[in-house]
């Protein structure tokens, strides 16, 4: 068995660390701040918490997987998980309302109907149909299995667009899917919701994208008892009883090569230490713009191609109890210039004081450039969050800002990566978990199957599927 370093804690990382320690290898993860689960974080105050990072949990099949690998108990007696039900509240532009169910597609189409007129929630489940085709069209190779040597194969739109008169009509992006397949405003905007939840812009997201409204309303929206801080503190746990030594507040400044392999990593402070393998959870391209594919021919490779947005979020602490029927959480629909807002307000006694108080998150996509006016922006949130709760402005204690330079403090990036994306030529497949330098592999929301909890510890499965089984290996079945 070898000596294994990984870079970063983030949860790819750890889901990587845990597989490959069960497997007999010696791991030590070395992690540039004072903790762990990279944007898996938590902002603590005056007896309120919040989670600064992803709120929900989509596939947890993902990390039950990973719990059953790795050791005795399951992910059920580690964490506490709960089906969020409504799974939104959607509150449109022009006031209208609708609450959608979890993972129920005649909830859903009843709900559209009764909400939007007769109509829309057929012109939406027709959409699923197709948006479940282009799922099975891509599941595995975008999910299961290490992306493939030849990445052209993925450059295909899957999304099977609507036939106008006997020819089928191009349908580049996900924009168009809504304007030319629902017709209605509402429903387009719901539509780009689902992919702006992942960072992924509808006027520029391939329609591929609609595999995302696909899986959430198919496999449903879970919510982990503490927050999702719970399941980083979980997972990171399940390393320590697997014997991962981990080496905090050390940044890693290059990984080591010799005769064309990676031979190990040289920390800031000057250290060097040898490895058989090199797992980087680290973003990309800071650390191997220089190493893996010179700077000046970065637009080749597809890890480099960023697509540019980040998150803006607002933490507000509220005097006086959470009312009776308010929901988990609320996408309030911005319209024109104003972004949506996602609210996410948690029936959870461990984020609050006492039930006198609530804590509510509330975020949108943003430029992640700092020219931005984040005053305004955060201005817009606290009011998109006033149509989702009560009486908000009377109840705000106080309010804490995330903004993209957050981010970046917290991963090293301002970008949100998002998951990997069937397209475009390729363009919207981050790097591949195999790197082509031997002995260096990808982890982790900036690597194969892409961002998001979920496929962040998929791509911890592959990355240990390839060190333990070899090149050759081609995920579980």
């Amino acid at each position: 068995m070898g000596r294994i370093v990984v870079i970063g804690a983030g949860l790819g990382a750890l889901a990587a660390a845990a597989r490959l320690a069960v497997a007999g290898h010696t791991v030590t993860v070395y992690e540039r701040t004072s903790t762990y689960g990279g944007a898996v974080g938590r902002f603590e105050r005056d007896g309120f918490a919040f989670d600064t990072g992803p709120g929900l949990l989509h596939l947890p099949a993902v990390y039950r997987d990973l719990f059953v690998k790795t050791g005795k108990k399951p992910l059920e007696e580690c964490v506490g998980l709960s089906q969020v039900d409504p799974a939104a509240r959607h509150v449109f532009a022009d006031g209208t309302r609708v609450d959608l169910p979890n993972a129920s597609r005649a909830g859903t189409v009843a709900a559209l109907d009764a909400a939007l007129g007769a109509g829309a929630g057929e012109r939406w489940g027709d959409f699923l149909v197709r948006a479940r085709e282009a799922w099975d069209r891509t599941r595995r190779p975008l999910l299961e299995e290490p992306q493939p040597a030849d990445p052209r194969t993925l450059a295909r739109e899957p999304y099977p667009a609507l036939k106008a008169g006997l020819l089928r009509r191009a349908t580049r992006t996900l924009a168009q899917v809504g304007e030319r397949e629902l017709r209605d405003p509402r429903l387009t905007a719901l539509l780009a919701a689902y992919a702006e939840a992942y960072g992924f812009p509808a006027a520029s997201a391939p329609a591929s994208a609609a595999v995302l409204p696909y899986m959430e309303q198919t496999f449903g929206s879970w919510y982990v008892a503490g927050g999702m801080r719970a399941l980083a503190d979980a997972v990171y746990e399940r390393c320590r009883e697997r014997r991962v030594e981990f080496v905090f507040d050390a940044p890693v400044d290059e990984v080591v090569t010799e005769g064309g392999r990676a031979v190990g990593v040289r920390l800031e402070s000057g250290e060097r230490v040898a490895a058989d393998h090199v797992v980087a959870g680290a973003p990309l391209p800071a650390l191997y713009r220089e190493q893996v594919v010179p700077w000046e021919r970065a637009d080749e490779w597809p890890a480099f191609q960023g697509h540019g947005t980040s998150r803006l979020t607002v933490l507000l602490a509220l005097r006086g109890a959470r009312e009776e029927g308010a929901v988990h959480r609320t996408v309030v629909h911005g319209g024109g210039r104003r972004p949506t807002a996602t609210v996410l307000r948690p029936d959870d006694p461990a984020l609050r004081p006492d039930d006198d108080h609530e804590s509510v998150t509330v975020s949108a996509l943003v430029d992640p450039a700092p020219g931005q006016d984040r005053a305004e922006l955060a201005g817009w949130l606290v009011e998109a969050a006033g149509r989702a709760v009560p009486g908000l402005a009377e109840r705000l204690l106080w309010q804490e800002v995330r903004t993209p330079e957050d981010v970046r403090e917290a991963t090293g990036a301002p970008e949100v990566p998002g998951p990997a994306l069937a397209d475009g030529g390729g363009g919207w497949l981050p790097a591949a978990n195999l790197s082509p330098v031997p002995g260096l592999y990808f982890v982790g929301g900036w690597s194969h199957p892409g961002g998001g909890l979920a496929h962040a510890g998929m791509s911890g499965a592959l990355v240990a599927g390839l060190i333990v089984e070899g090149a050759e290996f081609r995920g579980s079945r």
